[in-house]
């Protein structure tokens, strides 16, 4: 068993790993690789907001995507910048990625106001 510590920065360092190796390795097959776990940390990350929710499920709205879709939109944002900013350096595309980061860590924050434990009353931790 973890501690909460590590186990709550788990899917941060995994998309982290995958981010550095984007940038510092060459190879397709260690480029997949970093794909895999920055998705992996993403889709770690989803299951335990999925979780944490707070918001009530009637308060919620049904959307056109799928749930697991809606939920890596960020994180999809985020890494078509980094991808876009690896793979095709020039000048406007270094400044469509930063406004694709941008959105992505607004849509990022934007969710997380909704994803707090709550206990019940009475029991603290």
């Amino acid at each position: 068993m973890l501690i909460k510590p590590i186990y709550e920065l788990l899917p941060y360092s995994y998309m982290i790993v995958g981010t550095a190796s984007i940038f510092l390795l060459e190879p397709s097959y260690a480029l997949a690789a970093s794909i895999v776990v920055y998705l992996y940390g993403a889709h770690i990350y989803n299951l335990r907001s999925k979780n944490r929710r707070t918001d009530p499920k009637r308060k919620r709205k049904a959307g056109a995507l799928p749930e697991t879709l809606y939920g890596l939109m960020p994180f999809i944002y985020v890494f078509s910048a980094l991808s876009l900013y690896r793979f095709y350096p020039k000048d406007s595309s270094t400044l469509f990625a930063l406004c694709l980061a941008t959105y992505g860590a607004y849509l990022f924050m934007r969710r997380s106001s909704y994803r707090h434990h709550k206990y019940p009353k009475g029991i603290r931790q």
